[in-house]
């Protein structure tokens, strides 16, 4: 079937960005931005230099596809196929400001939706760690099978707080109910550990777009989990393209989201 992008590609398109950009350790607030990329963002050189990696390598697969990316926006290539929904660097903030942690995120969609997500990829730039998903198949870090947390503690519970004053007073209470906290920076890499079993719960009060989550939310459904928006909905209904910004809400299993739920509606 042509349009079809496999998880061999993907691992393909990391190891160039790995080689590339793996050993780079960013000095702190070295660089410019170039632009604002499609997705309304600063794009600053180490995003568009992941972008151009990811998007030479799809070209070089000659196959009909539909890139949408933070910075590019949408590209039809062999005129259009499989969604492709990348974000070149997921945490660019941190690694603008010398923060060593940050990704490249990699989902594959054969609809528009977001229930329509079929394979996701994951690359920690600075470990070269992989993660990646195929839709009924299970959700993998470095190969080896991975699955949610079983149990219903709130061991460890990570959040984003694009604005803190604002957003961490919405989620509060699950942070409360936590033994440990942390906000990352890098949605995808929260989400990729929800799959892991190292974080019971995700809360995002910040509307996220489809880059930062597409990979993210097939690995955790894949290793068992739970992904909602903020308020329990159901979103594999939304819009696998540039429109929709969703606040998040991602747990290992339904009796940790549920729980967080009730913290959050308390």
């Amino acid at each position: 079937m042509r349009g079809k992008v496999e998880i061999h590609n993907l691992r393909e398109i990391g190891a160039k960005l790995f080689s590339a950009l793996g050993k780079q350790r960013i000095r702190p607030f070295s660089t410019a931005p170039l632009k604002r990329g499609a997705g309304g963002d600063k794009s600053f050189p180490v995003d568009v230099e992941a972008e151009d990696i990811v998007i030479n390598s799809l070209k070089s697969l000659n196959e009909p596809l539909s890139i949408i990316s933070e910075e590019l926006g949408t590209l039809d290539l062999n005129g259009g196929g499989s969604r492709v929904i990348i974000d070149p660097i997921d945490g660019s903030k941190n690694a603008i400001s010398g923060i060593p942690l940050y990704c490249t995120s990699i989902g594959i969609a054969d609809g528009d939706t977001i229930g329509s997500i079929t394979k996701g990829y994951v690359i920690n730039l600075l470990t070269g760690d992989e993660f990646w998903a195929e839709k009924g198949k299970g959700a993998f870090f470095n190969g080896e099978p991975i699955s949610c947390q079983k149990d219903d503690v709130f061991y460890f519970v990570s959040y984003e707080a694009q604005t803190p004053g604002r957003d961490i007073p919405r989620i509060m209470p699950v942070i409360a109910a936590a033994r440990k906290a942390r906000c990352f920076g890098s949605l995808a890499l929260d989400l990729c550990y929800v799959a892991y079993g190292s974080i019971s719960v995700f809360a995002g009060p910040v509307p996220s777009r489809i880059f930062d989550f597409a990979a993210g939310y097939l690995l955790v459904k894949e290793a068992g989990g739970i992904v909602t928006d903020i308020n329990g909905n159901d979103i594999e209904g939304g819009t696998a393209g540039l429109q929709d910004r969703i606040p998040l809400l991602a747990a290992g299993n339904r009796k940790l989201h549920e729980a967080a739920l009730k913290y959050l509606n308390g």
